[in-house]
């Protein structure tokens, strides 16, 4: 009897398995392939969410602190920057530089709706915090981009050429990677921060980027093995093509999923890295200004003066967990194996309700 009940579950897994393909392939029929994955990208709600927020983060970040092109220098809209040094506001509690900002209407018993000359308050000598924060996004959200781009760069021709010539070739370098892979990346970020982190943000990103790329690489390498022994490669191999045109127009196209997610993964672990470095002084150095050193820097006033400490750890956290959602989204919408899981659930339920139907008309 066990025996009969194991079959027939196992028959009608079969049949909701192959009824959720057609299903699938039924929806995406007629498709580009840019098209299906732009449709299940829209359709992981966190995700989109989270890009919005994440660009609305980068617009603020940017036009509010404004930045430098060379010699000229874009102002932002917020009236203060980093240089600026104001009266320090008095408290009602008597302490000094306190927010201005209010977010209680008066019909509630608030002070109203307002920012005030700080919103965010002022620290020790009357900086104001908005640009200091402001300021310090800016410089972290570089980081964070020029390191996913240098190490997505390195990380996918390295995997790339291991994985496509293997044998040789891919021993030298897997063990390159390995030795590398041994030695912490916050000791190499060290090293990096205490001999370049006084040349600005941007030489510290790229300093990093340098070293960051090993398990991007190792991802690229492993997909780059199972492509490689596909028949269109055979094909385009048989049609004339080089070795430079299968990794690039062949092959690499078919892994840009794997690539795109372990770099925006990536990322989210390079604004941590950055933070860290900072905070333990190795990172982004006075005058500069990044999210990281805020922390340090007031770390000491957490107790008399908590919102010097909490908003740069706010943006931190909601620029990783953006990236990360952002991240798991694509996942989702590269692979076709991935599905979302209401959907799942809810045809699964319809399916197996259809064959127990059916079961006991039969």
């Amino acid at each position: 009897m066990s025996i009969f009940k194991r079959k027939t579950s196992a028959v009608q897994s079969a049949e909701i398995d192959s009824a959720e393909n057609a299903i699938a392939n039924k929806e995406v029929q007629g498709l580009t392939q840019r098209q299906i994955v732009t449709r299940r990208f829209l359709n992981h709600r966190a995700a989109v969410t989270s890009l919005i927020i994440l660009t609305t983060l980068i617009l603020i970040v940017f036009a509010g602190s404004g930045f430098n092109i060379g010699p000229w220098k874009i102002p932002g809209w917020w009236k203060y920057n980093i240089d600026t040094l104001g009266d320090l506001n008095t408290c009602s509690e008597g302490r000094l530089g306190c927010p201005t900002l209010s977010v209680v209407p008066k019909w509630l018993g608030g002070n109203g709706m307002s920012l005030g000359d700080h919103p965010l308050g002022q620290d020790d000598i009357g900086h104001d915090y908005l640009a200091l924060v402001l300021r310090g996004a800016q410089r972290s959200l570089m980081v964070t981009f020029i390191i996913g781009i240098v190490a997505g760069v390195i990380g996918t021709v390295v995997g790339a050429v291991a994985g496509f010539f293997a044998g040789r070739v891919d021993n030298v370098l897997m063990r390159f990677v390995d030795f590398l892979i041994t030695i912490p990346s916050i000791i190499i970020g060290s090293v990096i921060g205490y001999h370049f982190g006084n040349l600005g943000a941007l030489f510290l990103a790229f300093y990093l980027g340098l070293f960051a790329w090993t398990g991007l690489s190792r991802l690229v390498r492993g997909e780059f093995l199972s492509l490689r022994e596909r028949e269109f490669v055979d094909a385009a191999r048989v049609a004339g093509a080089s070795n430079r045109r299968i990794i690039f127009k062949h092959i690499l196209p078919n892994a840009v999923g794997v690539i795109v997610v372990s770099v925006t993964l990536l990322m989210s672990g390079a604004i941590l890295l950055e933070t860290a470095l900072s905070y333990l002084g190795f990172g982004v150095t006075p005058p500069d200004v990044s999210l990281g050193l805020l922390i340090s820097t007031y770390q000491d006033s957490f107790t008399t003066r908590p919102y010097l400490f909490w908003w740069p750890g706010v943006a931190i956290i909601t620029i990783a967990l953006s990236i990360n959602f952002i991240g798991d989204g694509l996942r989702d919408a590269f692979d076709p194996r991935q599905r979302r899981k209401v959907t799942l659930k809810e045809r699964r339920t319809k399916l197996v309700r259809g064959l127990s139907r059916k079961s006991a008309d039969v």
